[in-house]
């Protein structure tokens, strides 16, 4: 058979079949969509029998077609190819219009829709008889009408589909071998496929359709849906579940459905986790299959193995293609995807037993029964939860939104999760205009924590520890109503025990707190510079026994009254011996004994001390500190970072990559240049250790806080800051070495941990906190600074060479070769240009905050002074002390440096240990005594100024 002649049969065999369909059409169907049924179960039906009418309509359109291709082939003289066959080039229309229509038509075999059909329409059917008798051979009076439907509208289609199988493989037959026979092989194959298909989907529509018939009215109402098909029953395959669980198991290809009694549970295919590898005591002699549900696990026992295997094959193989959302094709043939369906999966399940998450939908990722993964929660209430899994807990990053009862707000929490509950690093947003940034522990606020109110009324923040979700321990608060500032301890909410308050005015006290009432005594520091030792009230009014010292020496001590329209009364005696006030006083400095520096912020450090007891864990790591993040975009990047895939921008901060670099930079260079990066990234351990530190610090002595009776407890901070820096950079490298399996090298060159705190963390901690500490010691020396600044002032008023002369710098060091003059100029009048050179360098002590950079700018003021005192004496000269000072004192009343008091203490205070009694400490010595020669030189001319007045 060549492919002309096979077109020719092809044309005769569609023209045969056209006719038969037009036939059915006219006979059968339309009588059938003559009038829609009234009762809801009919109207269902109807429906479904409407979409297999116009199925029929489709197949009997393509059948037309090609029988006009065909025609129009045949009436022309043209070659034939085997592209002319439509059936083969076209082949996926056909076959997949053919499952189309076989589908429908199972669905509505397994609703009983031919019964229902032929029932409604009894009367009418009795003229039909002889239509059916045309079609069916073997159609007898006493054949069943719905049956015999049932083969009208199927069986036709079926024979066709056998006869395009036998034309093609006439033709396959004498075709030669290429192209051609390789199209027309593969068509056949397709075709043979289909008719698997159609016998498979037919026996499985009256196998559930028989299972229907069985069961009981309440079970088909509830479980019969059209596209739903039975795979296997325990009546067939006997299996039986746990003791007492069900009477019959029923596998479908959506839902597994255990029947007991009058009741019945289903379980979703998509949800089903089928584990072969069980083990259960409760059945000796059986053998098992665990079936894992989202809220359930039950078991399947079967009495031989190979019943179990027929099971365990047919549950994975069902779960698989209900998570592909298809059938395989065939449908139990060896072309599936295999058996083992993804244990990972995403689906959507509400919870329906008691428990956390009761009511809650859950669309997201599981894992064995389990939420686990990405996913998100929401409860009827309104609260949701999205976030990370495992096991079925929140673990990870998660964000959930609780509603408030009273008002239309919610609490949102951006949270680290551990194990169901909120653990690690958090911000809170409540309803109620209040954020909270710090850590958390089993879903309350536990250690550092900053919560801040922003809205008009009563707006506050409080940095400090926290327990049990209550403020306990050392705190700051900050009342921006009142002004005024509270640092101390804390118990259950409330003020407790010693604290200091600091007021906007410039007023600063220390009291014992109790339940927030302050209690006993205390002292209060006015902003004159009075002192007041003793009893007094809220608003600052001095009752009982107190004393009053004044700034100009004065002493009032005795009892202190506040009546109602007289005012302050006191009895007691005012000492006018003029004697100043101490140091002590004048210049106190409150909190040190109180609350010392290694307890204040113990909070933060507790956090990095469990990162690496936890082997610095990446969980760990995301979680412990995240108060780097400052701006709502910040925000956002991190919330990114910590819930999504790690971007390629963060990989040089790994925990791995960073153990390992602490590992290859262990020299002194290396080291420095390592911790001043990692210092500097928000992503690095440290780094965010520095930046939680540095927001306390700011918490405290910024704004309100820059009282100068503050000045030393900052400053020990900032130094013990330093100090547990470099102690968890050892931590984080013993960790490190102990992975690869090395010992820690010993100190060689013999500093301390505290000089090697000092030496190289403080300088590279210091311009974190710079700002705030460099305030505190221009308001602590601010009076011998301002004394200084006029004396200054004074000087600046004397030309070079009268200021040289005032100085007593001997004549033959003078540089007057510098002064260059120009017409109508004095050489005596010349002013700011001698040690020039000197002076621009002095001047940028003031650009660097590094103690260690301070001293080297100093250093290269004196070389450039004897390098001026070189050329003018044409000779390498080497400057004495009794030299030195004059021409220190010099540059220094020429450079102007506003606030050299605090930058003199500053740099003594936080210096390295290493350059005292060096050339350092020589040179700042010879500083202090230039700066304390120019405040004498004002005093002087302020006492004689007063001589000549009272004269």
């Amino acid at each position: 058979m060549c492919a002309a002649e096979a077109t020719a049969s092809l044309l005769q065999v569609e023209e045969t079949f056209s006719a038969c369909l037009a036939r059915i059409d006219a006979l059968i169907l339309k009588p059938l969509l003559q009038a829609e049924p009234s009762d809801q179960k009919g109207k269902e039906n109807f429906k479904l029998f409407l979409l297999l009418n116009d199925l029929f309509q489709a197949l009997w359109n393509l059948t037309e077609e090609n029988y006009r291709i065909l025609k129009q082939k045949c009436s022309t003289s043209e070659s034939f190819c085997i592209q002319d066959i439509y059936t083969v080039w076209k082949g996926d229309l056909f076959l997949s219009l053919y499952i189309r229509y076989f589908v429908t038509f199972a669905n509505y075999v397994v609703v009983h829709g031919f019964e229902h059909a032929t029932k409604s329409k009894s009367e009418a059917w009795k003229d039909h008889k002889a239509v059916l008798k045309q079609f069916l051979t073997d159609f007898t009076s006493e054949t069943s009408m719905s049956l015999a439907l049932y083969t009208v509208l199927h069986k036709p289609i079926r024979d066709h589909i056998e006869q395009y199988i036998l034309l093609l493989t006439k033709l396959q037959e004498v075709l030669k071998e290429g192209s051609e026979k390789t199209v027309v092989t593969s068509a056949i194959k397709e075709y043979v496929k289909l008719q698997s298909f159609i016998s498979q989907v037919l026996d499985e529509a009256c196998f559930t359709k028989s299972l229907w018939k069985s069961l009981g009215y309440k079970f088909t109402d509830m479980l019969c849906v059209p596209e739903r098909r039975l795979l296997e029953d325990s009546k067939n395959l006997p299996i039986s579940a746990s003791t007492n669980r069900s009477d019959r198991i029923l596998l479908f290809d959506d839902v597994l459905v255990l029947i007991q009694g009058n009741s019945f549970q289903s379980f979703d295919l998509k949800l089903v986790w089928v584990d072969e590898n069980c083990r259960e005591k409760s059945a000796p002699g059986m053998y098992g299959l665990r079936i894992i549900t989202p809220e359930e696990t039950f078991f399947l026992f079967a009495k031989d193995p190979q019943m179990k295997a027929v099971w365990q094959w047919k549950l994975n193989q069902a779960v698989r293609q209900a998570l592909n959302g298809k059938r395989d094709f065939p449908l139990w043939g060896k072309t599936g995807e295999g058996t083992e369906p993804p244990s990972c999966r995403f689906f959507t399940y509400v919870f329906r037993l008691e428990g956390k998450f009761k009511s809650a939908s859950y669309e997201g990722e599981w894992h064995w029964g389990k939420p686990h993964g990405k996913g998100t929660l929401k409860w009827r209430d309104g609260r949701n939860h999205v976030g990370d899994f495992k096991e079925g807990l929140e673990h990870g990053f998660g964000i959930c939104l609780v509603p408030r009862q009273s008002e239309d707000r919610y609490d949102c929490y951006k949270c680290h999760w551990y194990e169901g509950k909120m653990r690690g690093y958090g911000i809170c947003e409540y309803g109620n205009d209040m954020v909270y940034k710090g850590y958390f522990k089993d879903n309350v606020r536990q250690g550092f924590g900053i919560l801040e109110k922003f809205s008009a009324e009563h707006p506050f923040k409080y940095t400090g520890q926290w327990e049990n979700d209550k403020k306990n321990g050392y705190g700051v608060w900050e009342d921006k109503d009142r002004g005024e500032r509270y640092i101390g301890t804390w118990l259950d909410d409330h003020k407790h025990g010693q604290g200091i308050v600091v007021t906007q005015s410039g007023v600063c006290y220390q009291r014992t707190f109790h339940a927030d009432k302050m209690v006993g005594s205390g002292i209060l520091l006015l902003e004159d510079d009075s002192v007041y030792e003793g009893n007094f009230t809220e608003d600052l009014t001095f009752v009982g026994k107190g004393k009053l010292s004044f700034a100009n020496g004065f002493v009032l001590e005795g009892t202190f009254t506040n009546k109602s329209g007289q005012g302050l009364q006191m009895h007691g005696t005012l000492n006018t011996s003029n004697e100043q006030l101490d140091d002590r006083i004048t210049k106190a400095q409150l909190g040190l004994e109180e609350f010392p520096v290694e307890k204040r912020w113990k909070g933060i450090y507790d956090q990095f001390l469990e990162f690496i007891h936890s082997g610095c864990k990446e969980e760990t790591e995301e979680s412990f500190t995240g108060f780097h993040i400052q701006t709502s975009k910040e925000l956002r990047k991190s919330q990114e970072y910590l819930f999504c895939q790690r971007g390629t921008e963060d990989v040089s901060w790994k925990i791995e990559d960073i153990l390992e670099d602490l590992v290859q930079h262990q020299g002194l260079e290396s080291l420095q240049s390592y911790l001043e990066k990692a210092l500097k990234s928000s992503l690095h351990p440290l780094g965010k250790l520095l930046k939680a530190l540095a927001i306390a610090f700011q918490a405290t002595y910024s704004g309100i806080g820059a009282n100068r009776h503050l000045l030393t407890m900052a400053q020990e901070e900032v130094k013990y800051y330093a100090k547990k820096i470099w102690e968890f950079y050892q931590g984080l490298l013993h960790l490190a070495l102990e992975q690869k399996g090395q010992l820690p090298a010993k100190c060689m060159d013999g500093d301390t941990s505290d000089q090697k705190a000092c030496n190289v963390v403080l300088p590279l901690i210091l311009p974190c906190f710079y700002p705030e500490l460099f305030m505190l010691y221009m308001l602590y020396h601010e009076r011998e600074d301002d004394l200084y600044c006029q004396g200054i002032m004074d000087l600046s008023l004397f030309p070079d060479i009268k200021l040289l002369e005032f100085l007593d710098v001997q004549k033959h060091l003078w540089p007057l070769k510098d002064l260059t003059l120009t017409t109508n100029q004095r050489q005596s009048l010349i002013k700011d240009k001698c040690f020039l050179s000197a002076t621009e360098c002095l001047q940028k002590l003031i650009t660097t905050v590094d103690p260690r950079e301070k001293l080297v700018i100093l250093q290269k003021t004196y070389e450039e002074i004897e390098s001026t005192v070189s050329r003018v004496v044409d000779k390498d000269y080497k400057l004495p002390m009794d030299d030195l000072l004059p021409l220190l004192m010099y540059v220094v009343s020429r450079a102007k440096i506003q606030h050299l008091g605090a930058e003199i203490h500053l740099i003594r205070d936080l210096m390295e240990p290493t350059n005292r009694g060096g050339l350092y400490d020589f040179l700042l010595t010879a500083l202090e005594s230039c700066y304390e020669h120019i405040r004498r030189i004002r005093l002087h001319q302020r006492e004689n100024c007063h001589v000549t007045h009272s004269s």
